[in-house]
């Protein structure tokens, strides 16, 4: 294949749809169940933790910009670590993201079915089914190509946003007369409050990362050098506006700790602070919102997997059935339906367990090498200045460690297994091709 230029997919997303796929990336899990869980580890100081993440995703977004404008194909960071760096850097990018990203995918479509199961008052058994129901259904979508897969976000994002708009709203009133409940502003704790400060940042982190889908997408982004870096920054800008209205008006409310001890309930921590606020109807339209947002979810890590798949079936990482493309240039065929089997499996289990610590570790290192990538750029394909990129590196390296250490720990063994496995692929290739 790498003798060959490559199919390449048709160019069907402006700047518009290129933002709603971002939004419908990061608007899910992470505001409806992550703040709650940062909440947990700095109290009421998770607002200061979302505005320091959203620096450090800035810094990132800026990267991923520049890299996706001066080199529009599909794969993300998997092909800026390649092109700019060395093939270990970009294989590690694309097994970190597929390694984490296919659980949260599979995550995604169980928190789904839990959702909307308690939504209608039935119990739990039907979950996974509903999961896989939902996994079918977003693979055929994307299968049919990004258009339509489009159209299909922008309608599931506009239900999310609403949802979280009402809540906002209703909310920020009775918050700002709650204000107590932000003091003190960082808890007391056995350990240094700094600690906890820290990782629920990289726990925030996590919740900023779905800018990257526009950019694993920029194959398919029409005007890619403009479009892409201005999808980026306005998904970004619109997120970090959002998640931190939404923290001071759940933890006014509420409060920190019994914000984050609702974490443990089937309902979102959301749901729990729309029921104490008691205004009519505003928990189910919150508990409708996180469904369509789990589905939004879904729908983008289905999109963003299969497009490093297909990287990665170019680059020789994989077979090369998943460098091919459907007769139409409208979808990488046989990388969709891989990544909809997987997914699929993981959610008919129904006993994926997956942690935002674990993501944030994953996501941390994949952003690393973004910026690493962005530092090798030529003058003339800079659209920012180094020192971003550089704020970024340093940002993302530092906060990877401040997970656990076992966290931590398993996923340097993970890339140690990915680049085992990528040494002898690289190996056999090249007594193929001698």
């Amino acid at each position: 294949m790498k003798g060959e230029e490559p199919q390449r997919l048709r160019r069907e997303l402006g700047v518009g749809g290129a933002t709603m796929m971002g939004l419908g990336s990061m608007v899910g899990t992470g505001v409806f169940v992550s703040i709650g869980i940062a909440a947990g580890a700095a109290g009421p100081a998770t607002i200061l933790a979302i505005m320091l993440a959203a620096l450090v995703a800035t810094c990132n977004a800026l990267s991923s910009a520049q890299l996706a404008a001066a080199h529009a194909v599909s794969g993300g960071t998997y092909e800026y670590g390649y092109r700019y760096l060395t093939p270990a850097f970009g294989f590690t990018a694309g097994w970190m993201f597929l390694c984490a990203k296919t659980a949260s995918a599979a995550t995604a479509a169980l928190g789904f079915g839990g959702y909307l199961l308690r939504l209608v008052g039935n119990g739990e058994a039907a979950m996974p089914w509903l999961a896989l129901g939902a996994v079918v259904l977003f693979t055929l979508l994307v299968l049919i190509g990004l258009k339509r897969s489009s159209v299909m976000n922008i309608a599931i994002v506009s239900v999310t946003l609403t949802a979280l708009g009402a809540f906002v709203v209703l909310g920020l009133p009775t918050a700002v007369k709650g204000s107590g409940n932000f003091s003190p502003f960082f808890p007391k704790t056995d350990g240094p409050a700094l600690h906890g400060f820290l990782y629920a940042t990289a726990l925030m982190f996590v919740a900023y990362t779905g800018y990257g889908r526009i950019a694993t997408l920029g194959e398919e982004v029409k005007e890619p050098r403009k479009s892409i870096p201005r999808a980026i920054i306005v998904t970004l800008g619109v997120t970090a506006v959002l998640y931190i209205l939404v923290s001071v008006a759940a933890i006014g409310i509420v409060g920190a700790d019994r914000f984050a001890g609702s974490v443990a309930e089937r309902a979102t921590p959301l749901e729990t602070v729309a029921r104490a606020l008691g205004t009519p109807l505003l928990p189910q339209l919150i508990a409708v919102g996180a469904i369509t947002a789990m589905l939004g979810v879904l729908l983008n890590l289905i999109i963003g997997l299969s497009r490093v798949v297909l990287a990665m079936g170019r680059q020789g990482d994989a077979s090369p059935l998943f460098a091919r493309l459907s007769g139409d240039g409208r979808a990488p065929t046989a990388a969709v339906i891989l990544v909809g089997v997987t997914v699929g499996a993981l959610a008919l289990i129904g006993s994926v367990e997956t942690t935002w610590a674990f993501s944030a570790f994953t996501v941390l290192i994949y952003y690393a090498i973004t910026n690493l990538a962005a530092l090798r750029l030529p003058p003339e394909d800079r659209l920012y200045p180094r020192w971003v990129a550089i704020a970024g590196l340093i940002a993302c390296l530092f906060l990877a460690f401040w997970v656990p250490p076992r966290i931590w720990l398993a996923g340097l063994a993970l890339i140690g297994v990915g680049l085992i496995w990528h040494g002898l692929a690289t190996r056999l290739r090249a007594k193929k091709e001698a």
